[in-house]
């Protein structure tokens, strides 16, 4: 561990990885635990700061998520978030009630000015006496407890940020860590930096190096199987792993037929015995048995964990034809496991990579690397390691791969469809030189028929969603908007050059409400 970590409990808010996101932003190490931690092991981590995230339920409300009045009494600098925020006055003797106007969105927060004797706000240093912050909350702080001051408020929320700068307490409504709160990064680099103490030396290199020594010290002798996909993580998580352990490390990669045009070959191209990397390179074509699991099959939940059992399935068969494996190596990365619903968060959507395993895994532990980063850090951590930069920024694909980007039931049919639109779509964006400003681009085919006119004849063919958006941590995201000369091109290609498509969509739902995949 960093000598220096901020820790986050998570009282069940979505946004408790980009709370996490944001610390690390300011070169401090960060790590989220439940809400249950007691004080006790909370004193044995040592964090220099401790984070309440939000959560959905009301502080007053019988078995609400609480935590111990200790927690405020250790000395250790506490921010509250939302719900977190009215935790602590709940807590410290203060009042919660439900809000007479619910604030959602943006909203203009104003920073009360500070009172006789007193100092300005270290949490609102250079920021506006104005500011548009991101709410979302039902119940808010009808009085602050003793010794605390109001240092902020909205026309409806009358306090929507206090503290007790003496003791190092801090509390704000809003949520700092969401883009929608463009000063909410200076707010919590305020707080890890100026009041924490936190001195921002935590660095990918050191990262490297801790956890390179940590998975050795782990794996020790033991044999190794990772699951290489291609994409960004299992990549990374592959070289992580060569460099740990070497040659007791296989990698078997799956071609379960649901990747994009020509992948698989070049995945093999890449990483097989005639690539740059010292690794053992399995490749298995597995297109037919995932077809024939997946025959019938619409539910995309459903889906995810047909794929995902069936790729532990693989790794156990070829386990047995290369001796015993001592350990599975996973590319989780922070994003799979807030969506999967590990800990109080609901649940979004499960991940292969964290769900899904059927109850017998022929392996002695899941080795996951990667769990505590971001896809942007996952990418500087490629670097790092001297993996090429067209690999590291490689578009992020799904483990489920097309099985998520095709609505309903998956066919080899629909899977050549999807493929060629996909190609389409992303060789025009390259042509147009607007790719590299995106966070994610695909194609995904629809379960809508629809007539059409094509020649002098009648269609009833597929629709092709096209989806661009625009992301950094893949947390939130908000629809790419491509020029529309570009999309008329891809609309005219796909429907003249794929056959069974004779409509094509562009999507602009953003993350929330949406999710950036389909499925």
């Amino acid at each position: 561990m960093a000598e220096e970590m901020i820790l986050v409990l998570d009282f069940g808010g979505q946004y408790k990885q980009l709370i996490a996101r944001r610390v690390r932003e300011s070169n401090v190490y960060c790590e989220i635990h439940p809400h249950t931690m007691t004080v006790d092991e909370i004193r044995a981590l040592s964090p220099k700061g401790i984070i309440l995230t939000g959560g959905p339920n009301s502080v007053y409300a019988p078995d609400s998520p609480t935590c111990s009045r200790k927690l405020f009494e250790l000395g250790i600098p506490v921010l509250g978030i939302c719900y977190g925020s009215q935790l602590m006055a709940h807590v410290l003797g203060g009042m919660v009630r439900t809000a007479p106007v619910s604030e959602y969105g943006h909203t203009d927060v104003f920073l009360d000015p500070a009172g006789p004797g007193e100092k300005e706000s270290v949490l609102f240093q250079a920021v506006p006496k104005k500011t548009t912050c991101w709410m979302s909350h039902t119940d808010y702080i009808a009085a602050v407890p003793e010794g605390f001051r109001i240092t902020a408020h909205t026309e409806n929320c009358p306090v929507a940020a206090m503290e007790k700068a003496a003791e190092r307490l801090y509390a704000v409504q809003f949520h700092p860590e969401v883009l929608h709160t463009p000063e909410g990064k200076k707010m919590l680099s305020h707080f890890v930096r100026n009041i924490c103490g936190c001195a921002g030396t935590w660095k990918m290199s050191s990262f490297v190096d801790t956890q390179i020594e940590a998975l050795r010290a782990k794996i020790g002798s033991g044999r190794v199987l990772c699951a290489l996909s291609g994409g960004v993580d299992s990549s990374v998580a592959a070289v992580l792993l060569s460099r740990a352990v070497g040659k007791q490390l296989t990698c078997v990669f799956v071609d379960h037929g649901l990747l994009r045009k020509n992948e698989g070959d070049e995945v093999e191209a890449v990483f097989g015995p005639d690539g740059a990397y010292e690794l053992n390179f399995i490749r298995v074509n597995a297109k037919d048995r995932f077809y024939s699991k997946l025959a019938g099959v619409s539910d995309p939940e459903q889906k995810r964990k047909i794929i995902g059992a069936e790729f532990i399935e693989v790794f156990e068969e070829e386990a047995k034809k290369i001796g015993a494996v001592d350990f599975l190596v996973q590319g989780t990365i922070y994003p799979d496991v807030v969506e999967s619903g590990l800990g109080k968060g609901a649940v979004i959507k499960s991940h292969h990579n964290v769900g899904g395993l059927p109850d017998h895994v022929d392996f002695r532990e899941i080795i996951e690397p990667l769990r505590m980063l971001f896809k942007d850090e996952v990418r500087q951590l490629g670097l790092e390691l001297g993996i090429p930069h067209y690999l590291v920024y490689r578009q992020p694909f799904p483990g489920p791969g097309l099985g998520v980007r095709i609505v309903g039931e998956v066919t080899e049919d629909k899977v050549r469809i999807v493929q060629d639109a996909d190609a389409i779509f992303r060789e025009e964006l390259s042509k147009a030189g607007v790719d590299q400003s995106l966070g994610q681009y695909f194609a995904a085919l629809t379960n809508m028929r629809s007539v059409g006119v094509m020649g002098d004849g009648r269609t009833y063919d597929y629709a092709v969603a096209l989806r661009a958006v625009l992301t950094s941590d893949f947390m939130t995201a908000e629809a790419a908007e491509i020029p529309w000369s570009v999309l008329q091109t891809c609309m005219r290609r796909i429907i003249n050059e794929v056959k069974g498509v004779n409509r094509v969509l562009y999507d602009l739902t953003s993350k929330p409400p949406g999710t950036i995949e389909l499925e």
